[in-house]
């Protein structure tokens, strides 16, 4: 018996089979197009994602050959708002990503109106760019024909999970979970409900939005007509990152995981417990038992960490793939005083300036794109360094993703931080996730305890660079992020 995963990633759509096991049996991967409309925007077509999970899901299927499918789990990039037609399914616009830096100044209206304070305590989070409620708030002022459509119900309003499902199910179901509602700003983390207060502070209809479901169960049940033939119930849901966390069976308060895909995501599992923290990370649900318990999580977000090597290849040109970072990387033994600070989108956690933009500094006539290549793998170290600073002591740092795979930055990661990196045997944990999820709602497993035993160690990077070492190139570090800071005010 096994599981259908689908993970809708910023860039792409993976599917994969998850046996009884806990190994992937199959994979399809789709691409799809990235839309910068102008400096600092960032759009996906909805219905290029759409097409992508259709592919993804016949490449996975066609390799997999089974016909023991149990459930679906669904994973999907968080806070990109996407609006479509109820009766058509089609959208009106092309979603908005969470890279996208339109909304700043909304943030800081609404910040200058004193608003922020109120904000953080209801949902956890800081007005910024990054969450879907401001923009929402944009297209509310700059596209009003639209959004009267949203008003009066004709338009829905969702997240990628949500519009996938409407999607699989010819618009029978309109759901989400707290995983990724609780990324909108409009979603109250002590009551576990969309917030009627956040709702008018937005100017965002209720009735828009989708319903809230747990994160494993029977979620909703596939048309055969419109998806692949499957008629199969939907039967996990969750954020990418909180299903990474999911999947790295992380399931004790403490534990840790980083992911690295086009951003890097550190959650810390906090248990029943919200926790607040006053030094720029997010708390955040986590995911919600079918018996209504929901579990927190610390954040710190990484805007760019993956996209900065897809940078290299399709913007500078100076990379054909990215698994060639590693070994190119690897031809010299360090930048020779080059810093790249990929903030292409602002920056996010800990530092938290949507008006910063990307820098690489310190070129002489002796740089080379290797050196340029190894210093953007050192910024996604550096970058995760800012952000486990602070929270703590931190033991050892799980991570997954697809640059997980690349050894190098593994051993950077692990040189800069200072502790162990430890890396499963299976890095696509955030479709591993879902389809853990799926897998409990079910009955594939019954436990997470059983979870927990399909985790296995693929390699463990200890530190090799003494401190004094780590510690200046990283302040070398800060000296750079300081000069990107406010630079397109």
């Amino acid at each position: 018996m096994s599981i259908l995963a689908i993970d809708a990633g910023t860039t792409g759509v993976t599917a994969v089979v998850v046996t009884a096991e806990g190994t992937i049996a199959a994979r399809g991967y789709q691409e799809f197009a990235q839309h910068f409309p102008r400096a600092g925007w960032v759009e996906h077509a909805p219905e290029e994602i759409w097409q992508a999970t259709i592919e993804a899901t016949r490449a996975a299927l066609a390799a997999y050959g089974g016909d023991d499918l149990r459930g679906i789990g669904i994973t999907n990039q968080r806070e990109t708002v996407v609006l479509w037609d109820r009766e058509t399914l089609s959208s009106p616009r092309r979603a908005i990503v969470w890279q996208d830096r339109r909304t700043a100044e909304i943030c800081h209206r609404m910040r200058e109106e004193g608003h922020e304070e109120r904000v953080a305590e209801l949902t956890g989070l800081r007005l910024d760019p990054y969450f879907s409620g401001t923009k929402l708030s944009w297209l509310r002022e700059h596209e009003p024909h639209t959004w009267a459509l949203v008003e009066s119900g004709r338009y829905a309003v969702g997240t990628v999970d949500s519009y996938l499902i409407a999607r699989m199910t010819r618009g029978t179901w309109h759901v989400t979970d707290v995983s990724n509602a609780c990324r909108t700003l409009l979603f109250d983390l002590t009551t576990g409900d969309w917030s009627d207060e956040l709702c008018a502070l937005f100017g965002v209809p209720r009735d828009a939005l989708p319903d809230l479901v747990p994160n494993w169960g029977e979620i909703g049940v596939t048309d055969p007509r419109v998806f692949c033939g499957l008629e199969l119930p939907i039967a996990g849901l969750a954020g990418d990152q909180q299903s990474a966390l999911f999947g790295q069976t992380c399931f004790e308060v403490g534990e840790s995981k980083c992911t690295y895909g086009t951003g890097s995501f550190i959650l810390t599992n906090t248990g029943s417990e919200l926790v607040r923290s006053d030094a720029g990370l997010l708390s955040t649900a986590a995911w919600r038992a079918p018996d209504g318990q929901i579990t927190y999580a610390l954040e710190g977000a990484i805007f760019v960490t993956g996209a900065a090597v897809q940078w290299l290849r399709d913007g500078l040109q100076i990379i054909g793939t990215a698994a060639e970072t590693e070994a190119i990387a690897a031809t010299v033994d360090d930048t020779e005083g080059v810093v790249f600070v990929p903030a292409l989108t602002g920056l996010g956690a800990p530092h938290w300036d949507p008006h910063a933009r990307g820098m690489i500094i310190g070129l002489t006539r002796g740089t080379t794109r290797a050196h340029i290549v190894r210093a953007t793998l050192e910024a996604i170290t550096f970058e995760v360094r800012d952000v486990l600073d602070t929270m703590g002591t931190v033991e050892s740092i799980k991570v997954d993703g697809g640059a997980s795979a690349n050894d190098l930055l593994c051993q950077l990661q692990a040189d800069q931080v200072g502790v162990p990196v430890e890396r499963p045997q299976i890095v696509e944990t955030t479709a591993l996730g879902a389809a853990f999820l799926a897998g409990l709602g079910t009955g594939l497993w019954s436990s997470t305890d059983q979870l927990r035993e399909t985790w296995q160690l693929e390699r463990r990077f200890e530190p090799a660079t003494d401190r004094a070492r780590a510690d200046a190139a990283h302040a070398q570090w800060i000296r750079a992020v300081e000069r990107a800071k406010a630079w397109a005010e």
